[in-house]
This record gives structure tokens, C-alpha cells and sequence, in this order.
């Protein structure tokens, strides 16, 4: 089944949880809502849900309108956070749980139930514990019978609200592999919410980058991370350095180096702001005249056939990380306390219009900033 946002408004007294929020949502996808706390993802999946009742827009399900339809008659399966198992029934009596409480008319007879309910364990893997009561579970085996139990009402859409966010790093990379998986083979149409973007990249056929209430942007997990479309989505994927020149000519101007910056051939003296991932940082040994940024190397971690260093500019202090392949750095002979050379290899380069005036490198707010808190690192 297909889902489609359109103008969704939702206010919380003066808060803005969302702004007019429009997105389609194919039939059989997987798709992320990913963004940082507060940005909107959990209120649009209520609103999807039907738990929420937006102030504005609509919500269609394969094209028809269902703003005024209840959870019930919007047929979504959903999965929280925290499981919401039912403490005092059995894995069995939980999954089994939607099932009984079917209007009459359309209940399964307990044969069928029992049939459906060893079958869904049966696919979540965990058909053996049917007996047990979930406080004798793992986090892990607590989640995945909670999306037994959604999967159980045979829902037109799936729904997960961070789905694995209280779970431990290990188990969490396997459950979402899991989750693909799972989805690869059922097909139905589900939405995740997640602050975790590996975990949105990794399991996803889209994302939908969100953030104040916005979309910032939607595309596979390739596009976004190799295209972003605004600083914010750029300093939110992965590990970002974060450099502050002037645009003209179609060149940056970095302290001493000017980097080819095409897309702005138009613009005379423009201050910028440009973005290049760790392994986008290419290392000289140093000599005068080369041309590089100098930079001291403070630091240097191999681990297995990667080396990350981090390394300190001689003209701002501005830290910088790169990442470069462990032969590389042997091969080299660098040693932490020296001088080298840094030039990025490829950047991507946004005009920042309103500071006009503001020299090179001065560290300013700007959308980047604010992912800093809990999400990647962002390197000035």
C-alpha cells in the first residue's frame, strides 16, 4: 500500500513539530524517517498512524483519504521503542493478542490462530520460546516478538518508532540486518524512525532527511550521502570536516590553497562554507612552497588496514581528520608532532551569503552546528 503526506501541519502550543510536511511513501518500501531529536519524524509516523490528529493536510492510503479514519480502519501494525509487551501474557498469548480481539464477525477460529501465531514465530525465529513470559526474554527476542505481534493483524502498513534504540550496539546491528531481511521478504509497506544514521543507511531503500519540521531531503541512502543537498544533511551523515573560505571565480580560497569550485563561476569574493569527509583529506610530507594547507599531525590511530589521523592547521588551529589506508601512511613514514601538507581531494562547496563580511575560517552558526550535540563529528 502507497502513502502519501500532504501539508501536514502540527503545533504544539508555539512549537512547530511540523511545517507543511508533503512526501509519498511507495507501496513495498522501507523508508527512514531520520533526523536529530525534536526535528518532527516521531509526530509525522503518528500522524500516519492515526494517533495523532494533524491541525492541517491529510493523509492518503493507496490514494484514498484517511485524515478522519481511527487506527483501527487504517490497518497499520505499530512498533514502539519499549516493546509495550503485555507482562503477564505468554509470547504466545502476546502475538496472538490482535488476533482474539478481532470483531466476531472476522475472528479466526483458534485453530487458525494458533496456526498463524506459530508461523509468525516460526519467521521471527523464536518459535521456541512460545511458552515463555517476556520478562524471560532478551531485548533482542522482546523486539522481534513485538513485530511478530504487529505483523500478526496482517497490517497494510508497518510502523516502528525506533525500533531498536534501547537495545546495545551489537544487538542492534543485528537486528536491523535482521529487519532487511524480514522486509525483503514480506514486502509490506513500513516507515522507521531513527536518530541513527548508519542504521537509516544501512537498512533503508529511501531516507527522508528531516529537521525542524522540514524535509531537508529524500533519496536512496547512495544519494543523500554522496549528494546532500544542504549543509545540514552533509554534517548529519558520518564524520564531516568543516572548512570556511571565500568563493570566486569558480575557486575556494582555503588559507594558501584554492580548491576547484566550478558550480560557483559566477560569484565574485562570496564567503563559503565547505564540506569534505575524512577520506577526502589527501597528506604530503611537508616542504616550503608545496602546495597544501601545513598542519601539524597530532595523532595517528591504525587500525587494521585504515589510518585515521588528526591533524591541527598551522594558520587557524582549526582541527582536521582524515582517513587514509594504513600502507599509505607507512609508506610515508609520518610521525605524530610533524608537519604536513592536507589539500582536499574533493569538497562540497555552499555560499554563505549572509556573512557577507566575515574573514576566512571564522567559526559561525550555521546548520552544521547544530547536529554536533549527539550525531557524527564535526571537525572546525
Amino acid at each position: 500500500m502507497s502513502i502519501e503526506v500532504r501539508n501536514i501541519e502540527k503545533r504544539f502550543g508555539a512549537f512547530t513539530a511540523l511545517g507543511g510536511v508533503s512526501l509519498t511513501f511507495p507501496s513495498g518500501q522501507l523508508v527512514a524517517l531520520l533526523g536529530p531529536s525534536g526535528c518532527g519524524k516521531t509526530t509525522l509516523l503518528r500522524v500516519i498512524a492515526g494517533l495523532e490528529t494533524p491541525d492541517g493536510g491529510s493523509v492518503l492510503f493507496h490514494g484514498e483519504d484517511a485524515s478522519n479514519q481511527d487506527v483501527r480502519e487504517r490497518q497499520v501494525g505499530f512498533v514502539f521503542q519499549h516493546y509495550a509487551l503485555f507482562r503477564h501474557m505468554s509470547v504466545f498469548e502476546n502475538v496472538a493478542f490482535g488476533l482474539r480481539v478481532k470483531p466476531r464477525a472476522v475472528r479466526p477460529g483458534k485453530k487458525e490462530i494458533r496456526d498463524k501465531v506459530y508461523a509468525l514465530l516460526k519467521l521471527v525465529q523464536l518459535d521456541f520460546l512460545a511458552d515463555h513470559y517476556p520478562h524471560q526474554l532478551s531485548g533482542g527476542q522482546r523486539q522481534r516478538i513485538a513485530l511478530a505481534r504487529a505483523l500478526a493483524v496482517e497490517p497494510k502498513v508497518l510502523l516502528l518508532d525506533e525500533p531498536f534504540g534501547a537495545l546495545d550496539a551489537k544487538v542492534r546491528k543485528e537486528l536491523r540486518r535482521w529487519l532487511r531481511r524480514l522486509h525483503d521478504e514480506l514486502h509490506v509497506t513500513s516507515i522507521f524512525v531513527t536518530h541513527d544514521q548508519e542504521e537509516a543507511l544501512e537498512v533503508a531503500d529511501r531516507v527522508v532527511l528531516m529537521n525542524k519540521g522540514q524535509v531537508e531531503q529524500v533519496g536512496t541512502p547512495e544519494e543523500v550521502y554522496e549528494n546532500p543537498a544542504s549543509p545540514f544533511v552533509y554534517s548529519f551523515l558520518g564524520t564531516v570536516n568543516v572548512f570556511h573560505g571565500r568563493a570566486s571565480d569558480g575557486q575556494l580560497h582555503l588559507g594558501p590553497v584554492a580548491i576547484d569550485a566550478p558550480e560557483h563561476s559566477d560569484v565574485k569574493d562570496t564567503p563559503a562554507i565547505a564540506y569534505a569527509r575524512p577520506h577526502e583529506i589527501e597528506i604530503e610530507r611537508f616542504s616550503p612552497g608545496g602546495e597544501g594547507i601545513p598542519a601539524h599531525l597530532s595523532r595517528i590511530l591504525i587500525v587494521g588496514p585504515t589510518a585515521r589521523l588528526e591533524l591541527e592547521r598551522d594558520d587557524s588551529g582549526q582541527v582536521v581528520e582524515a582517513e587514509l589506508p594504513a600502507e599509505r601512511v607507512r609508506s610515508l613514514k609520518l610521525k605524530q608532532g610533524e608537519m604536513v601538507l592536507i589539500r582536499p581531494s574533493k569538497m562540497q562547496v555552499f555560499l554563505d551569503r549572509e556573512r557577507k563580511d566575515a574573514p576566512d575560517d571564522e567559526r559561525a552558526p550555521d546548520a552544521a552546528t547544530e547536529a554536533l550535540p549527539a550525531f557524527g563529528t564535526i571537525l572546525w
